[in-house]
């Protein structure tokens, strides 16, 4: 069973940046899909960004321009650099890893790391 684990979350001012790291115990080629989610609290989980097997890369569109994610596939690490943060970034972030096994779909979850964005 392949395991994920976030780092890099803190407390970080407004404007600030943050880099996520989510390193997978197996190959991230082997999953279809990685991404970030995230919750803030009484929300539901939503995604933040997502990046293929084949690189391509989409974004929510309340991050678009200021989040950017990347894969290192020597490390097995996904990343996920968060700029100009903004204090409605606050949440705990997920890392996400999807395999396609026949025609389902099964899904890997990280912990969480908790990221707080506050003067």
């Amino acid at each position: 069973q392949v395991q994920l684990v976030e780092s890099g979350g803190g407390l970080v001012q407004p404007g600030g940046s943050l880099r996520l790291s989510c390193a997978s115990s197996g190959s991230i080629l082997d999953f279809i899909i990685m991404g970030w989610y995230r919750q803030a609290p009484g929300k539901q989980r939503e995604v933040v960004a997502t990046i293929t097997h084949g690189g391509n890369t989409r974004y929510a569109d309340s991050v678009k321009g200021r989040f950017t994610i990347s894969r290192d596939t020597a490390k097995n690490t996904v990343y996920l650099q968060m700029d100009s943060l903004k204090p409605e970034d606050t949440a705990v972030y997920y890392c996400n890893a999807k395999r396609l096994v026949d025609t389902d779909w099964y899904d890997t979850w990280g912990q969480g790391t908790r990221v707080t964005v506050s003067s």
